[in-house]
């Protein structure tokens, strides 16, 4: 009976652990499941959720239409400075590298020597002068004494010849003055024209001579020429335009859009390149704060013409992958339609697109590595600063 006993609680014992086991993992089990659908539900609400995205309308324009070219800039005159006398360089009126408008002096040569000279010419001019004036007198009083017979006719004569002498000498004392004070102005070399100094060859004291003795360069920098070399397939368009009207021109440096120099097409040649298929072009530009120089590299385009309804996106909007370039659209239901598109000429922050898109379809233009086709977004208006329109220079 004892051992019975023993056997019977044992098998409770055994019992009311399984109780507890199966009770345990009965609880694990609802446990986890409860997890495991909250995880399951939480990508299908992640997926619902609408991405807020800005957007800005295709947008038609008139637009300019250019023809663009990488040229130089060159100096429309260019001078080196010379002196016409010899003498010791007294004074260098101006800095290396000053701007210096037209007649203001340069360089000052000793004048001492032009100046003694031009009063000896006049020195001589007066004694030839008043020996002129003694000779027409003599010539006159041999006049009308040779009428009454006191004089001889040779006598008259040599009177008559002496004036003529005389007038002679006044005239080239006239012109040997004019020599002088010429001669004393070439001491003083000005500028011929308004422009840019160099740096200085010579120095004060230096001796310089009419042998070629070079003392500066000077440059004319306003208006400054832009040379650049369209091929000859563009030239029928080019002279098509020049024909009805001076074709204005535009001139930036590098990749500084921000600062454009304005002017027009002013020059043609009469040749095309026998090896180069071009033809040498010239555009004469404005250039009144001299940041234009000489030998410059410049992106030069020529306005031609004016295209209406050209359909314009912001560049930010466009994206690019293998089969081309691409605009994120906001179509039917608020989703993502991928359009590719064939872009057309830039125009500051926005481009121009001739296949692909209509006017008035909201582009994307924010959150582009976010989204992907079929994603639904929430469309948001673009800032100002992201519009079409807002300026397209």
């Amino acid at each position: 009976m004892a051992w019975r006993d023993a056997m019977r609680d044992r098998w409770r014992l055994l019992a009311a652990a399984a109780c507890l086991v199966l009770v345990a993992l009965a609880l694990f089990f609802l446990f986890r499941g409860g997890e495991s659908g909250k995880a399951a539900n939480a990508p299908t609400q992640a997926q619902t959720a609408a991405l807020p995205v800005p957007v800005t309308p295709v947008v038609k324009k008139t637009v300019p239409i250019y023809l663009e070219y990488i040229g130089t800039t060159d100096a429309i005159r260019t001078v080196a400075l010379q002196a016409q006398v010899t003498g010791y360089l007294q004074k260098a009126a101006v800095p290396d590298g000053a701007e210096v408008q037209q007649g203001e002096l340069l360089y000052q040569i000793d004048p001492r020597s032009y100046q003694a000279t031009l009063d000896q010419t006049e020195a001589q001019a007066q004694r030839d002068a008043a020996a002129l004036d003694y000779a027409k007198a003599n010539h006159h009083r041999n006049a009308v004494l040779n009428k009454s017979g006191d004089v001889s006719t040779d006598a008259l004569q040599q009177a008559a010849s002496s004036e003529r002498q005389y007038e002679a000498a006044v005239a080239a004392d006239r012109a040997a003055i004019e020599t002088a004070q010429l001669n004393l102005g070439y001491t003083s070399i000005r500028a011929p024209f308004a422009g840019r100094l160099s740096l200085a060859q010579v120095h004060e004291g230096a001796l310089i001579t009419t042998a070629g003795t070079t003392l500066n360069t000077l440059v004319q920098l306003d208006p400054i020429y832009a040379t650049f070399s369209p091929p000859d397939t563009d030239l029928p368009e080019i002279e098509r335009h020049q024909a009805q009207a001076p074709i204005p021109a535009e001139v930036t440096v590098g990749g500084d859009t921000t600062r454009r120099y304005q002017g027009k097409l002013t020059f043609l040649d009469n040749s095309v390149g026998r090896t180069t298929g071009t033809i040498t072009a010239r555009a004469t530009i404005d250039n009144p704060d001299h940041t234009l120089l000489p030998g410059q590299f410049v992106h030069v385009r020529l306005h031609i013409g004016d295209q209406p309804d050209t359909l314009l996106v912001p560049q930010a909007a466009v994206g690019s992958s293998q089969l081309g370039k691409y605009l994120y659209v906001v179509g039917r239901g608020d989703k993502v339609e991928q359009h590719y598109v064939t872009l057309g000429a830039d125009y500051g922050s926005l481009v121009a697109v001739t296949k692909g898109v209509a006017e008035g379809q909201p582009v994307i233009t924010g959150n582009l590595l976010k989204i992907g086709p079929g994603m639904p977004v929430k469309p948001v208006e673009a800032t100002a600063a992201g519009k079409p329109g807002q300026g397209s220079g």
